[in-house]
C-alpha cells in the first residue's frame, strides 16, 4: 500500500502595514480575516486558478459561511508574517474548510483559525457542488501514491 496525500499547505508572506495597526502597534485584531482572504486566493493560484477564473469563467462565487480566529500573540508593525493555509481535505459537496496559521519572523504561532466557503451558482444564487476544475487541481494531493 503506497503512501496517503490528505492535505495540500501553500505558505505565503506578508508585511504588517502601519495602516493595519491599532493604537499600540499591533495588528487590529479584525485584519485577521482579509490575511485569511490572502493565504485562500494564493493558495488557488499556486494551483493554477483565480478567484475571478471562478467568478467570471466558471460563474461561481465562494462566500464565507463560518470563520473562526484564535488570536495567541500580537503581530506588530514592519513584521514580516507567514500566512500558512491548508486543505485537510477534499471539498466536500457544497462546502470548502480552508484551515490557517500565521507565524511572526521568529517561526512563532500567532494566530490560527478556520474559514468554511460554500461554492454558489451566480446566476441562480444557488448552493452547487464545487467546480471539476478545482477537484482536477487537488485531487492528486488526496490519493495513495
Amino acid at each position: 500500500m503506497g503512501e496517503l496525500y490528505n492535505m495540500y499547505t501553500h505558505e505565503y508572506q506578508k508585511r504588517v502595514r502601519y495602516g493595519e495597526t491599532d493604537q499600540m502597534g499591533y495588528v487590529y485584531y479584525g485584519n485577521y480575516a482579509q490575511y485569511y482572504e490572502i493565504g485562500r486566493v494564493e493558495m488557488l493560484r499556486s494551483l493554477g486558478m483565480t478567484y475571478k477564473e471562478m467568478e467570471q469563467d466558471m460563474g461561481i462565487m465562494m462566500p464565507v459561511v463560518n470563520l473562526e480566529i484564535r488570536y495567541l500573540r500580537p503581530a506588530r508593525y514592519d513584521e514580516l508574517l507567514t500566512i500558512k493555509t491548508s486543505l485537510q481535505s477534499l471539498p466536500g459537496e457544497k462546502y470548502i474548510l480552508f484551515h490557517v496559521e500565521i507565524f511572526n519572523e521568529e517561526e512563532r504561532l500567532i494566530n490560527g483559525g478556520s474559514v468554511r466557503l460554500c461554492f454558489v451558482d451566480i446566476k441562480s444564487g444557488k448552493t452547487v457542488p464545487p467546480p471539476e476544475a478545482l477537484m482536477e487541481r487537488l485531487r492528486p494531493f488526496f490519493e495513495e501514491k
